[in-house]
């Protein structure tokens, strides 16, 4: 969504202070290469912001940030998604804040998602991360399908609807995705509009959490926030995106991109096979060994199925025979540079986010949706290359391919996502374009448009509706999907959750199922953001119902007819379960010893008192982990011979916490607890704290000892 030549742009202080105070007028969304850089700041403004730090105490040479700006407040009037409540700058004093401005269509702020994720792993107790979501599309704007966004992207971080982009004006963004960082003292420090990566993010914290640590300013205490994904509940499929029928084989190939693998059914829905672990990862080998990264895209090359990998950045082949998966183009590193208008060697090549496959003769046609361009790699896989497209995000008509990237006067793509051919073009769904385009198979030919914005002068990228009849007043809303059949093309008009009919010859379109509302239901027939389409016939498709986590059959004639496909034995694959905090760090205290009785359970009572107007967390059970030491461990600060933990993990109610242990041996022995719990505001903010607080006790097991040891802890203290 931003120019590549325009990614550093910087925020810089008087158009940043100007903004804060005209809330009022929206700023214009501009198309990515009028990007605005923001003002440099002067030598006044400068004096002034080193007055500032000076009075509060910062030293303007040893701070790794030369400027710091009042952080503008958050309004009341938005709903915040991934998280137990709304949350207030001043709960997160103390951390570094990285707010993420996106809008889920995106492809750019999809490539941001993976390295902030890589962040939050690194600093999970010096960072948070908050996503802004600032819509393009209208179907953007609701806060349900937000939340989908959420949990197909895998986002672990809190997420604010700014759906009437009042955040966005305060902050004055101008492109997605953009990146702010707030420091523990709450200032904005630093921004960023266009991808980043995660080690220049790196660069940036490392250094600025030791200058924060030595100031004493950085507190490291670990927090929770209430993740959508906590309450999902498993299915058959999630997310599938991409699907492909072999008609000829009864066979249906599913991208189940939410699970990272493949499935293989009949066209009736008899598993055949799950191609991947359902893990995601980058590794070739057999079926139950190969792991994907939310893959999308296919084609059949005779009995091998090319996969588009997207978020691996690579083509992968599954050979259906003899059961193996292996890379044939692609490093698994995003290509970041501009490309080179030349062939390369598939295997040494950098891709970026390849949508989905067309094979039409000795060529495998690929939608680089990562650079705004259509790709071919020859079926022998020793050549791939661009083939159509500047690699500017626009939607403009023209040449196939210029001599140099960003040049003028040849065809541009917005986010090209969905492949079709007649045998003599090859037809695009240009999502962020809502249009559909024709790029000739010949070279020498021209990109033309069959429906779409091409034609304007102005705001290609920002001209989308739910509009029927002839092609001049056609308009769609980011459509993914597209195949051929019958002598029309069938679109998965995605965020308008209808399939719609295009006669490429004329642009003449019709809808022929779905009624702009987004459900699940067959009678009537509604889908939930479809993204993938493939026809058995001339009047059969199946439809990959992204959003309900489902296949749907669309019988055409004599009349439309939906029905869902069941998959008979298909099963989500087992999940690994969230990682445990961190007890690297935690906080012993040895008691006394203790005497229990010999021969009975014992109890242990968890007594936690909070600070006020705070409390449990009732929707997080409480972890106790007890081990046991002998005598050698209990008195060996390495810890040689510790028994593992067993963990008993309790359902969070209001007073003691309680659990029994299995009677205990007779003499003396250690016992290690740790107590993990999360505790929160009861005004029901979103920001819940997690704890964590560890006892040694000796314990003498006797006839006349007790049965309940009991532990007490003050919260905060």
């Amino acid at each position: 969504m931003i120019c590549p030549r325009h990614s550093n742009a910087l925020m810089r202080l008087p158009a940043y202070l100007k903004r804060c105070r005209d809330a009022a007028a929206p700023i214009g969304l501009t198309r990515c290469c009028r990007s605005r850089m923001l003002l440099v700041i002067f030598t006044g403004t400068l004096m002034f912001v080193s007055l500032v730090c000076a009075n509060r105490g910062l030293s303007m040479e040893a701070s790794p940030f030369a400027i710091r700006h009042p952080v503008p407040e958050l309004p009341d009037n938005v709903e915040w998604l991934n998280t137990a409540g709304p949350l207030r700058w001043e709960d997160l004093r103390g951390k570094f804040v990285l707010i993420d401005f996106w809008t889920y269509c995106c492809i750019n702020c999809m490539h941001i998602i993976p390295e902030l994720k890589k962040l939050e792993a690194k600093y999970p107790r010096e960072l948070v991360v908050i996503g802004v979501h600032s819509a393009k599309f209208d179907e953007e704007r609701d806060s349900e399908n937000i939340k989908q966004a959420i949990l197909r992207y895998g986002i672990e971080h809190p997420v604010v609807n700014d759906h009437n982009m009042t955040i966005w004006r305060r902050f004055g963004v101008n492109a997605w995705p953009t990146l702010v960082l707030i420091d523990p003292e709450g200032f904005v420090v630093w921004g960023q509009s266009g991808e980043t990566t995660f080690e220049a993010l790196d660069q940036l914290l490392r250094p600025a959490i030791a200058y924060y640590e030595k100031r004493g300013t950085l507190d490291r205490t670990p927090i929770h926030f209430e993740t959508l994904a906590r309450r999902f509940q498993p299915n058959p499929l999630r997310f599938p995106g991409k699907i492909l029928v072999d008609s000829a084989g009864n066979r249906l190939f599913i991208a189940d991109s939410g699970h990272h693998r493949i499935v293989v059914s009949t066209l009736e829905g008899d598993l055949l096979a799950v191609i991947g672990t359902g893990e995601p990862g980058f590794r070739d080998g057999e079926f139950s060994a190969a792991q994907f990264s939310s893959p999308q895209g296919m084609a059949l090359l005779g009995q091998v199925l090319l996969v588009a990998d997207t978020e691996n950045h690579a083509i992968r082949a599954v050979d259906l025979e003899k059961r193996v998966v292996k890379t044939v183009a692609g490093t698994g590193v995003q290509l970041r540079r501009p490309p080179t208008m030349r062939m390369e060697t598939p295997l040494s090549t950098e891709l970026s986010s390849p949508w989905d496959l067309c094979v039409v003769g000795e060529w495998v046609y690929i939608a680089m949706a990562g650079c705004h361009q259509i790709w071919r790699m020859d079926t022998q896989f020793s050549q791939i290359g661009p083939y159509a497209g500047n690699a500017r995000e626009d939607i403009v008509d023209g040449p196939l391919l210029p001599p140099s990237p960003y040049a003028l006067g040849f065809a541009s793509f917005a986010q090209p996502s969905g492949l079709a051919t007649d045998g003599r073009w090859l037809y695009v769904a240009d999502s962020e374009g809502s249009s559909i385009r024709a790029v000739p198979l010949q070279t020498g030919g021209e990109v033309r448009t069959v429906v779409g914005t091409a034609r304007l002068m102005a705001a290609r990228l920002f001209t989308f509706g739910d509009r029927d009849g002839p092609a001049p007043q056609v308009l769609l809303q980011h459509p993914i999907g597209l195949c051929y059949a019958g002598k029309f093309l069938y679109v998965a008009d995605t965020y308008n959750n209808k399939i719609k009919r295009v006669n490429p010859e004329t642009g003449e379109t019709v809808t022929v199922a779905g009624d702009s509302q987004p459900g699940n239901s067959d009678d009537p027939p509604r889908f939930d953001e479809p993204a993938g389409i493939s026809p058995a016939s001339d009047t059969v498709l199946y439809v990959a119902d992204t959003n309900n986590h489902a296949i749907r059959r669309l019988e055409l004639a004599p009349a439309v007819r939906v029905t869902t496909l069941i998959i008979k034995g298909l099963q989500a694959p087992q999940v690994k379960r969230e990682s445990e905090p961190p007890l690297a760090d935690v906080h012993f205290i040895t008691r006394e010893k203790v005497s229990v009785r010999l021969g009975s359970p014992v109890k242990i009572r968890l007594d936690l008192w909070f600070p006020p107007d705070h409390g449990l967390n009732l929707a997080m059970p409480v972890e106790i982990r007890v081990r046991r030491l002998d005598q050698s461990a209990s008195s060996a600060p390495s810890g040689e011979s510790k028994r593992e933990f067993e963990v008993y993990r309790v359902t969070p109610q209001e007073g003691p916490i309680e659990i029994e242990l299995s009677p205990l041996d007779s003499g003396t022995t250690t016992l290690e607890v740790v107590a993990v719990f999360y505790w929160c505001e009861k005004s029901g903010r979103g920001l819940c704290r997690i704890g964590i607080q560890g006892w040694r006790i000796p314990i003498e097991v006797s006839d006349g000892g007790a049965n309940t040891l009991v532990l007490e802890h003050t919260v905060g203290s």
